[in-house]
């Protein structure tokens, strides 16, 4: 029984199904915040999206490669992304115009990401130090500048101290993971950790969440309750960065660190 769990746990997470409700919760969050009625296809070309993106990521240059042996769980992942790939392309249409044409600059990041577009440099996955800020830029774009947009709302102060905020707040999870990475991460990728040691990088993170949560104070509508959240938000965030290790086992940043915007949406849901 705990076998067949496990298995379970680690199709839900190889699957990027968890990193995919991360984001879902994100854009949760922007509808609440910016007081947008929910909108499913928007939500769910996120959710979808998420799957199909980080799977093609993840796998594609193993196949490539042919270092790839389909196993039941990958089968299984293929099926899923195939399934999520007819989700993601069904509810593109429901889109507005705009919000389309910025769904395929993202799509082209992810390619350029992930494909070696520039054969003597390689994918801008292996870019030394640049990976970190693509993908908190991606983040930022889609959890939260695709339903401003869709919603035809313009971009306010309150639109860009968010998107900062956003970004930031993945910022600060990537660094964790590069922490617990590190042993497995190549020399030639220049993680932070890498290049600063993993004490500096810890510091670097904690001062990071000084003005992801000082962000709040300039918003338009200051809500109370809101730095209450975020302060809980921010010893949570800290906690992980102090005992992250690259001895942790993947399910702490995988599952654990990874929750951390999902239990945002929910402390937000809950306490507002």
């Amino acid at each position: 029984m705990i076998s067949l769990l496990k298995k379970i746990l680690d199709f839900y997470i190889h699957g990027s199904i968890h990193v995919a409700l991360a984001v879902y919760a994100l854009v949760r969050m922007t509808f609440h915040f910016f007081h947008i009625e929910y909108n499913a296809p928007m939500a769910f070309f996120a959710f979808f999206g998420t799957i199909v993106g980080y799977n093609f990521v993840k796998y594609d240059e193993l196949v490539r490669a042919k270092k790839l042996k389909l196993n039941f769980e990958r089968k299984a992942i293929v099926v899923l992304s195939f399934i999520s790939f007819l989700g993601t392309g069904y509810c593109f249409f429901y889109l507005s115009f705009h919000t389309q044409l910025l769904t395929l600059f993202f799509l082209g990041l992810t390619v350029l990401y992930t494909l070696p577009v520039f054969p003597k440099i390689g994918n801008a996955r292996n870019w030394a130090g640049v990976k970190i800020y693509i993908v908190a830029f991606c983040w930022a774009g889609v959890t939260l500048c695709l339903p401003i947009i869709n919603a035809g709302l313009p971009f306010s102060n309150d639109v860009w101290l968010k998107f900062c905020q956003r970004f930031l707040l993945v910022i600060i999870l990537i660094l964790i993971f590069e922490i617990i990475d590190l042993k497995k991460d190549a020399l030639s990728l220049q993680t932070v950790p890498q290049k600063l040691g993993i004490q500096k990088t810890k510091i670097l993170n904690l001062f990071l969440l000084i003005p992801f949560y000082c962000l709040e104070f300039f918003k338009s509508d200051f809500r109370v309750i809101q730095l209450w959240i975020n302060l809980l938000l921010i010893i949570v965030l800290a906690l992980f960065t102090l005992f992250a290790s690259p001895k942790r086992s993947e399910y702490y940043t995988s599952f654990w660190v990874e929750s951390v915007p999902f239990f945002w949406w929910i402390a937000v849901l809950l306490l507002n």
